[in-house]
């Protein structure tokens, strides 16, 4: 599932994250990729030793969090890796799959989640879509700042060249209580129809048999 939330991002927030970047140092991308991701990378990063670093994670964590539909979609486990990247002109990332694992030792996740919250107004730069080759096919996307989109990390993507202005965004991952998903797909669908059956019907012999099979469900496949 590709999802995208629009104005994921409060305008505070929003104008606390780009100015914060705008002002920040920025080190070689190439440090967090994989052997063979670095191949292709090539961006900067705030570095992860930056004192403002956990402000910002948590400005974007707590977005995430308060958002019903991250929620429901995603059944997040932990937010992990956060990344907050600058593309200048001429730089781009090319096709590559997100790390199965991340971290390393007690604090090692998997990736079944990638996210990008789009920080620049997309009228300020030229090139730097999102591309991501889904079960739908091969799609482009230059959201709105402040909004996110957020697709399975199997999945092959890339990121134009930029070849005017500057492209600042936020990345990271989830690791789900749902690992699989297609099994996070039909929670998502059948927790749907449950919400919107009960607000027309109200709590109904038809909502029960939904809400029970929806629990039994999530009991039968979510991970800790």
């Amino acid at each position: 599932m590709l999802l995208t939330i629009a104005d994921l991002l409060s305008p505070e927030e929003l104008a606390e994250l780009t100015s914060t970047l705008a002002a920040a140092e920025f080190v070689d991308g190439k440090l967090t990729a994989g052997w063979h991701a670095q191949l292709v990378k090539q961006n900067t990063q705030l570095s992860k030793d930056d004192p403002i670093l956990d402000r910002l994670c948590q400005l974007v964590r707590t977005s995430l969090n308060r958002h019903p539909l991250f929620q429901t979609a995603i059944q997040p486990s932990i937010i992990h890796t956060f990344l907050f990247s600058r593309y200048d002109v001429g730089m781009s990332y090319g096709l590559h799959v997100d790390n199965a694992l991340m971290g390393s030792g007690d604090r090692r996740y998997r990736s079944d989640v990638s996210w990008t919250i789009f920080l620049s107004d997309p009228a300020t730069y030229t090139g730097g879509e999102l591309v991501i080759e889904g079960s739908e096919g091969v799609q482009a996307f230059k959201l709105k700042a402040g909004s996110a989109i957020l697709y399975p990390s199997s999945f092959l993507h890339r990121v134009e060249s930029v070849t005017e202005g500057v492209r600042f965004a936020a990345v990271g991952w989830v690791q789900s209580l749902i690992r699989d998903p297609a099994q996070r797909d039909m929670l998502f669908d059948l927790d749907a129809v449950r919400r919107s059956l009960f607000q027309k019907e109200g709590k109904t012999t038809e909502f029960d048999l939904i809400t029970k099979t929806y629990a039994n469900l999530l009991r039968q496949w979510a991970e800790f």
